[in-house]
């Protein structure tokens, strides 16, 4: 008997043990220097400086004689978007990118929030910060940064803002949102060194919050966002203090996960899989396998050689919207490629759409956005990152048309404190700007000292 309970003694004590050390893990990071050149002895300049959007007759001008240039190809009978960007639908969007869009009532509408600029670490980070107008007597603004990603970037979050720093009904939490644009996209100055990968883009965001007078703050993210965030939350999760994404693809291929591959589909309730985790998971060579071969072919480009594609895209706008539009289509719903419209504007204006294309073209971020995959998947799928749970207070939006699906229990397996996992009723990847009204629908809510997107 005594035996008995030492042995349950000495076994517990090795799990509790096993636990705190993983609750005791934070991800690891040294500053970094990515400016041109040498890094200089002198502090860097932390000034804080106004940014706005500009344009010129100069910069339109080069732009249609480029469109003007284009050498349309013909689509494939039948094709739809099963081969890409469909070739006449293609001209439409020209036509109308030409025509009728207006860039520069655009660049007003992208100046209606202040834009800002600060040097982090040799490159210039470019930000967003929108304060509410009014905040209720007696509460305070909450902070909130919010990370886009690839082919996305800040303006993907003009439909959400207002409803998160001036919300309609005056019980709802009023934010202080800043959204910058990661190094390499938009506004943002690119690295000019090898090595810059998320873990690096969320140490420079830390330093960004700080800088802005924020020593804790909430976070959200999808794409890339997902892991920018995330990796903030391992850097310092006393500084986190509630994460939200709506992507969340594994990290870590467990064997938690691959049994519940192999007998979820008979033994759904052993796994917690719902109706909708079956219908997205199986068949699961289908799902898991084929579906996503189709649909990532832009990645093993992008993680291997980004700079031999990203020239020919930096030089054509029309190439550029070909391949930045398709993802919003496919990305949106994958049914979507059996249209002969791709469904772009089922779920998007024109006007957005070309927005975004345009904050890629004047910029001339497409090859430095690339880039981001070579850097993150070039060290491998076994980063210290990819290993650490995280612990901060997590929700997750499951949205149905995501590329991948991810059960509550893969959720579970990385985010260890998922206090909310809220299947939406419709939406894709871009979900901050496909579905803005649904995404803030997910109140937050104050449980204790913690503010939680349900």
């Amino acid at each position: 008997m005594l035996t008995g309970v030492l042995v349950g003694l000495v076994i517990g004590g090795i799990i509790f043990f096993l636990v705190q050390r993983n609750r005791s893990q934070v991800l690891k990071v040294e500053d970094g220097w990515w400016g041109a050149g040498v890094q200089p002895d002198s502090e860097e300049d932390v000034t804080i400086r106004l940014f706005e959007v500009t344009t010129s007759d100069e910069e339109l001008k080069d732009l249609y004689s480029r469109i003007d240039q284009t050498r349309p190809v013909a689509s494939l009978e039948d094709s739809q978007f099963n081969y890409g960007f469909n070739s006449q639908y293609l001209q439409n969007v020209i036509s109308y990118w030409r025509n009728d869009f207006d860039w520069k009532r655009q660049v007003d509408k992208l100046n209606q929030y202040p834009h800002f600029k600060t040097k982090i670490e040799g490159i210039d980070i470019h930000y967003l910060h929108v304060k509410p107008k009014k905040v209720p007597e007696g509460t305070t603004a909450i902070p909130l940064i919010m990370v886009h990603g690839w082919p996305g970037s800040f303006y993907e979050f003009y439909g959400l803002i207002p409803m998160l720093t001036e919300p309609s009904d005056p019980d709802d939490l009023v934010f202080e949102v800043v959204c910058p644009s990661i190094p390499g996209y938009g506004f943002s100055e690119a690295p000019h060194k090898k090595g810059f990968d998320s873990v690096c883009a969320a140490n420079i965001f830390h330093k960004l919050m700080r800088r802005l007078g924020f020593q804790q703050f909430y976070a959200h993210g999808g794409d890339w966002g997902w892991l920018v965030t995330t990796n903030m939350a391992q850097l310092d999760p006393k500084s986190v203090k509630g994460l939200h994404v709506n992507f969340a693809p594994p990290s870590q291929h467990s064997v938690h996960m691959l049994l519940s591959i192999m007998l979820g589909r008979r033994f759904p309730k052993l796994f917690g899989f719902t109706d909708v985790d079956i219908q997205r998971l199986y068949p699961c060579k289908e799902k898991l396998l084929v579906e996503p071969i189709k649909e990532s072919g832009y990645m093993h480009i992008q993680a291997t050689k980004p700079d031999t594609v990203g020239r020919g895209l930096n030089d054509s706008p029309v190439g550029l919207a070909a391949y930045i539009l398709e993802k919003f289509s496919t990305w949106t719903n994958v049914d979507f490629r059996d249209l002969d419209d791709g469904g772009l504007t089922r779920k998007f204006s024109l006007d957005d759409l070309l927005t975004n294309v345009m904050i890629y073209w004047v910029s001339g971020c497409i090859i430095s956005s690339m880039r981001f995959y070579k850097e993150n998947f070039g060290k491998g799928l076994n980063q210290p990152h990819s290993k650490i749970p995280v612990y901060v207070p997590t929700g997750f939006a499951c949205f149905p048309n995501e590329l991948m699906h991810t059960p509550k229990l893969w959720v579970q397996q990385k985010y260890r404190k998922l206090l909310t996992y809220t299947p939406m009723a419709h939406g894709g990847h871009f979900a901050a700007m496909e579905e803005p009204s649904l995404l803030s629908s997910c109140r937050w809510e104050v449980r204790g000292h913690m503010v939680l997107w349900c």
